[in-house]
């Protein structure tokens, strides 16, 4: 196979143009082009408003050899490497491994498990995922949070109400990344994820491929276990304790259990489990107009030939933060995403379509063990924690909304401007600066301030501000070894929770490397 990189042309051509172009630049006749298929494709607004569509194809052709010698090293031939799940252990599992958690670290872990024959059980604190839409529908109607199941907790993971990106800056020279892909596509997602840039499913697609991966596993022999929460371990007797009562023996247990289980962390120190402290970022969530920000980035109106545009911008301080967007959602809805009651936190949603009317993403500032002030490995929960009371004071359990003229005067906003809030359950006008320590919210107002300077318009006084962004990522990591066992070897940490992973994509890449490390350990019994 050959692959041919660079191959430019305007947004809104037709197929047929790019096949020329290909037939082209191959130099060769149409019949010599056997096939053809776009590896990636991405945007290229360095001429803006002259906007083109930049592809990767992968071909078979007619006399490979000449191909190669026409072209003069602009075409390359390459060989793909498809993943393989390794070979079986030799120790025989007698008793069924369990996942706890059915975010995409676990679901791909379970995938991969219940694949080779091991039948794993998957247990989950929260709902399916069809009943926990409704639960968080209700909670952002009505604003009643049910704690076990809502935006953090139930089947599919935090991601599930998010943008659904799938990009990953992970290196993956085992094949991981595309097996990912192909594998949500065969269970739904759109084709296009496999080329696209920045690929995303959307949230009310990403429902639909969780559900069909669930059904698919459970043929294959898997059990799923809703409203399970772990509540306990006995390490000597190789148990989990679920729900407080329900003991099940097990000799490798998958700990997939997000960001936000603090609870599950809580008890899983007090059982011994070594883990520490580790760096993560906070902030606040930013509106924009969306064609102000597809104007900036295209130089034009998008129309309806372009996808909203998206952006990703990053600052270092004089103070040492960096300061930087994260989880950009275009055209999308900022969220209500408590998980605790008497606590608040905001995360970023898009449906597939991308068609809100405001951008958002996440502006956040780093922070590291030592702005807890406290060496406890569970000291980054407490200081989330913290701030998502005060953001729950601040708006008096509604999401606190301030525009950013207000914020950078330090003042209680009274209401909007230009930008209107798309939020997803009550918000109201309160200052959300109050929420942070002086030094963290002047940095995140500076930062803006500065990112104006590259997106005009960014740092316009009516941007709104809503608080507080605190789940960016998991503020601890369960320490594992190169076999991925914590200190209890039967258990193993994976993903985003365990502090292995950022994203869906990278989570369910650590979930086939966990279901990997026990697949080469033993064998199904």
């Amino acid at each position: 196979m050959l692959r041919i990189n660079q191959l430019k042309l305007p947004v809104g051509h037709t197929p047929e143009q790019l096949k020329k172009k290909i037939i082209k630049s191959l130099q060769i006749r149409e019949r010599d082009l056997k096939q053809y298929s776009v590896r990636k494709r991405s945007i290229d607004a360095r001429k803006k408003p002259e906007l083109y569509y930049v592809y990767s194809i992968d071909l078979i052709v007619e006399n490979e050899a000449r191909v190669l010698k026409c072209t003069k090293g602009r075409v390359q031939k390459v060989s793909e490497k498809p993943y393989r799940i390794p070979e079986h252990g030799k120790k025989k599992m007698s008793l069924r491994p369990v996942v706890v958690g059915s975010g995409p670290a676990g679901l791909f872990c379970a995938y991969l498990l219940a694949l080779e024959g091991y039948r794993p059980l998957i247990v989950e604190r929260g709902a399916a995922v069809r009943e926990r839409k409704a639960d968080v529908a209700h909670f952002w109607e009505t604003g009643v949070l049910d704690p076990s199941s809502n935006v953090q907790f139930g089947e599919g993971g935090a991601g599930t109400f998010s943008d659904g990106k799938l990009n990953t800056l992970v290196k993956d020279t085992a094949g991981r990344n595309r097996f990912v892909l192909e594998t949500f596509v065969s269970f739904g997602a759109p084709e296009d994820i496999l080329w696209e840039q920045k690929p995303h499913i959307g949230t009310d697609i990403l429902i639909d491929v969780v559900e069909a991966m669930r059904n698919r596993i459970i043929q294959l022999g898997g059990e799923f276990h809703f409203h399970s929460q772990v509540t306990d371990i006995l390490p000597r007797e190789g148990c989990l304790v679920i729900n407080g009562r329900e003991k099940i023996r097990t000799e490798a247990v998958v700990l997939a259990i997000g960001h936000s289980a603090r609870d599950t962390f809580q008890m899983l120190y007090d059982r011994g489990v070594c883990m520490e402290a580790k760096s993560f970022a906070v902030g606040v969530r930013v509106e924009h107009p969306q064609e102000m920000i597809d104007r900036n980035m295209y130089g034009t109106h998008r129309g309806k030939k372009l996808p909203a545009a998206s952006y990703k911008l990053a600052e270092k301080l004089e103070n040492g933060r960096g300061v930087y967007s994260f989880c950009m959602c275009p055209g999308g809805y900022v969220v209500n995403a408590s998980s605790e009651e008497g606590r608040l936190a905001v995360n970023g949603m898009s449906y597939r379509d991308r068609d809100g009317e405001n951008a958002n993403s996440a502006i956040v500032a780093t922070v590291t063990p030592a702005d807890f002030k406290n060496t406890h490995p569970l000291a980054g929960i407490e200081f989330q924690r913290e701030l998502e009371e005060k953001a729950w004071r601040a708006g008096n359990g509604k999401v606190p909304v301030q525009r950013l003229e207000d914020y950078l005067k330090n003042r209680a906003g009274t209401g909007f401007g230009k930008v209107h809030p798309n939020i997803k359950g009550g918000y109201t006008p309160a200052n959300v600066r109050q929420i942070f320590p002086e030094e963290l919210a002047w940095s995140l107002g500076e930062g803006i301030c500065r990112m104006g300077k590259k997106i005009p318009g960014f740092d316009d006084g009516d941007t709104l501000l809503s608080g507080v962004e605190s789940r960016t990522s998991s503020p601890v990591r369960i320490v594992r070894n190169e076999q991925y066992e914590s200190s209890i070897s039967w258990l193993y940490p994976c993903g985003e929770g365990a502090g292995y992973a950022g994203g869906i994509t990278s989570a369910a890449m650590d979930g086939m490397r966990v279901a990997e490390a026990i697949i080469k350990r033993m064998y199904p019994g």
